[in-house]
């Protein structure tokens, strides 16, 4: 098969598919311009590969060298099919390139009359000035820059010239991955420079560093008997971490086998795990639109994970095996409700995502007998072998936990230790209630999702349409 960008310009469908199904790929890589899939799919104009890109979670204002997102090259290339697609998944619409224009410049340039009406009836600025201080209406013809007055002074735009102001310094321009993340399995120890250690966990060492010129989180595997068995088990196991191809898992980047050093390599996230965002003190506003982001976020990447066969099992569903990303592609930088009076920016937080991080995974060859998250489990996984047990029924429940932690801002059990979580939970019937004030939906759904009896809890594809319902309705 020829490289994916080619499959891509040719509007391969077929192969893109089968390409995008190996979790291994990373959808949001560039080539060597820094162009990604959705930018190639955008500039041809295969919208069909566009809308499977979308689906699969592509970062939709990733930039290349230039700057240019998706939507720059859709509306300068009259596709508006693809630009509409586009608009309609939160595409920044007033984005500049590194000539400061905008695709509403391109469509009016390029005489894309409906594109350049579309921009502007979803909220293109027709003053937006570029570095050679052209707004739109001067890059268009007489009658669509006429046409695209009226309608933005209908629209209440003011159509005072908006001067050119450079941005890039705010460091919010997101390029496309460097596919190198993706590319590397195994890899040598001496080509990581652990700078410094951030916890020790049960499961190991966690330090911060760099490799390749990438800032990574290696996690040092604690093994008591680290044999030839243990290193052929560990490579197995790995490759099944490395998920690439969902916005909500956090992938294994790249690993170190080399006994009795075993190590895993993901990227790192400056605000560290939702555990620490509720609990911690980092400043984030978790209010009940982020809840219900971040429990949309967690619940779309456990769909996938639950699609995968075989499931993947040894992992635990908890706040802290879930790692916060500010995704600057999500941000529409030139949006002015990301703006102070005094010029600076606010209103970041919105922008954060969950991830599902799959470092946290528990090898099979690690210490099978002890449970280090009772809180979070279900009673039957904590009374039973783990194959006598509805694995994804018993991740549901995890979830209803860290609903419960989302709504109520409280640690689990706070007051117990893990042990005697555990033990209570178990045998004694010990189970969290739900106080007041939490909604009346978010509580109804908690008690589904922690129904006693593992058959009648729903599945995750089941609750999403319930969050995207409460999200639009709040």
């Amino acid at each position: 098969m020829d490289d994916i960008f080619t499959q891509v310009r040719e509007g391969n469908a077929f192969h893109v598919r089968v390409w995008l199904d190996n979790t291994e790929n990373d959808l949001n890589q560039g080539d060597d311009h820094r162009f990604s899939l959705l930018h190639w799919a955008s500039l041809e104009g295969r919208s069909n590969i566009v809308d499977m890109l979308i689906q699969r979670g592509a970062r939709i204002n990733a930039t290349n060298m230039g700057d240019d997102t998706a939507l720059h090259l859709a509306s300068s290339h009259g596709h508006r099919e693809i630009a509409l697609m586009l608009l309609h998944n939160k595409a920044n619409i007033n984005a500049i390139n590194e000539h400061g224009n905008t695709p509403l410049h391109y469509a009016c340039f390029w005489g894309h009359d409906s594109i350049a009406e579309d921009l502007v009836n979803n909220g293109a600025l027709v003053s937006l000035a570029n570095k050679f201080n052209e707004t739109p209406l001067e890059k268009a013809k007489a009658y669509l820059s006429k046409m695209l007055k009226d309608r933005a002074a209908a629209l209440g735009q003011d159509l005072q010239t908006i001067p050119f102001k450079d941005r890039s310094w705010l460091g919010y321009k997101t390029r496309s991955r460097d596919a190198l993340l993706s590319r590397h399995t195994g890899i040598d120890i001496s080509q990581l420079n652990l700078i410094s250690h951030i916890a020790t966990t049960h499961s190991g060492d966690v330090w911060r560093g760099q490799w390749e010129g990438n800032d990574i989180v290696s996690k040092i595997l604690k093994v008591r008997d680290c044999n030839i068995r243990t290193s052929r088990d560990f490579q197995e196991e790995v490759t099944r971490l490395r998920i690439f191809n969902h916005p909500n898992i956090l992938p294994v980047l790249a690993c170190c086998n080399q006994p009795p050093n075993l190590v895993i390599l993901t990227q790192f996230m400056p605000y560290g795990s939702l555990f620490n965002v509720l609990h911690g003190e980092t400043g984030i506003v978790v209010d009940q639109n982020q809840t219900l982001r971040f429990a949309m976020d967690i619940a779309r990447g456990m769909e996938f994970l639950h699609t995968m066969e075989p499931l993947i099992l040894n992992y635990v569903l908890t706040s802290k095996h879930v790692m916060i990303d500010e995704d600057l592609a999500k941000i529409n930088i030139d949006d002015p409700k990301y703006y102070s009076p005094d010029g600076t920016v606010n209103g970041i937080d919105e922008d954060l995502t969950a991830r599902i991080n799959m470092a946290d995974y528990k090898f099979t060859f690690q210490e099978k007998a002890k449970l280090y998250s009772p809180a979070w489990m279900a009673p039957e996984a904590l009374q039973r072998k783990q194959t006598d047990i509805n694995q994804r029924a018993a991740d549901m429940w995890s979830f209803a936990i860290l609903l419960w932690e989302l709504e109520t801002r409280e640690v689990p059990f706070a007051d117990l230790s893990p042990m005697e979580t555990g033990m209570k939970i178990a045998l004694e019937g010990l189970r969290l209630t739900i106080p007041p004030g939490v909604s009346s939906h978010i509580s109804r759904l908690m008690k589904i999702c922690m129904n006693e009896e593992p058959g009648k809890r729903p599945r995750f594809d089941m609750i999403i349409p319930i969050f995207e319902k409460m999200k639009h309705a709040s």
